[in-house]
């Protein structure tokens, strides 16, 4: 086996792994965790060469619903249609598996969010650059015939050569989960669209309505909508005029 590039203890922007954490999932060694969200955990792992793998494993409550099971499967087999240059393309999965998960490309590079929480507005060239690059992706998400339904600064990476958008098209699943199913709706206020919010079908118009949230987040370093600090709102507390107040 190859030894993965890094030293023995992750790196900071990284999370060692807890007891609870697993070592290996689908043959992938898992080496740091790299964060987590509302659809479980994230890993930095490695093919048996020591080709470094983003691995997303689901959370056990949504791995217990078999309608998302379902779900999750379909959203895989389309975003594995996805080849955009500004996407992290899904390489693996492991639908059938226990705790169903994920492997896509790791993007070394720290999110969006993470870079203008440290520094602040990004200069007007690079938002005009950053837009271009993320419309691009959200074209070729969009000819596969999937809708992201969550971008947001934490879904786009900044590598050397461009802007990656991540999780694309996976949020549908978790729409038929019992976390959801009492009229709770995961995904991040600030950066929703009005019909998403309210549990309107998402069309690609949705993710444009995100990207012009986001462009204006990276502008002014603030969401147009306020933080949007919490994540899941009940859609009877959602209305058109409360939505613009996020």
């Amino acid at each position: 086996m190859t030894t993965p590039p890094f030293p023995a203890s992750p790196p900071s922007a990284f999370q060692a792994l807890s007891p609870d954490d697993p070592r290996e999932i689908g043959g992938y060694r898992l080496y740091a965790r790299l964060g987590a969200g509302g659809m479980g955990r994230v890993y930095l792992a490695y093919t048996p060469g020591g080709r470094p793998v983003a691995l997303k494993v689901v959370r056990p409550e949504f791995a217990e619903n078999n309608e998302f099971r379902h779900r999750f499967a379909q959203e895989v087999a389309s975003a594995r249609r996805i080849h955009g240059l500004y996407t992290a393309q899904v390489i693996d999965a492991g639908t059938d598996a226990t705790t169903p998960w994920l492997a896509t490309t790791f993007v070394p590079g720290p999110s969006l969010h993470q870079i203008v929480h440290r520094h602040g507005p990004l200069p007007e060239r690079t938002v005009v650059l950053l837009c271009a690059g993320i419309a691009e992706a959200l074209q070729a998400i969009h000819a596969a015939g999937v809708v992201h339904r969550d971008l947001k600064p934490g879904n786009v990476l900044i590598a050397a050569d461009g802007p990656r958008v991540i999780d694309f098209g996976i949020a549908r699943a978790a729409d038929a989960s019992p976390l959801t199913g009492t009229g709770l709706r995961i995904g991040s206020p600030g950066f929703m669209a009005p019909e998403q919010a309210l549990g309107l079908p998402a069309t690609p118009a949705t993710d444009v309505f995100a990207l012009g949230a986001l462009i204006t987040y990276a502008a002014s370093g603030t969401s147009p909508f306020g933080d949007g600090r919490a994540s899941r709102r009940r859609r009877s507390d959602l209305r058109p005029a409360q939505f613009l107040l996020l």
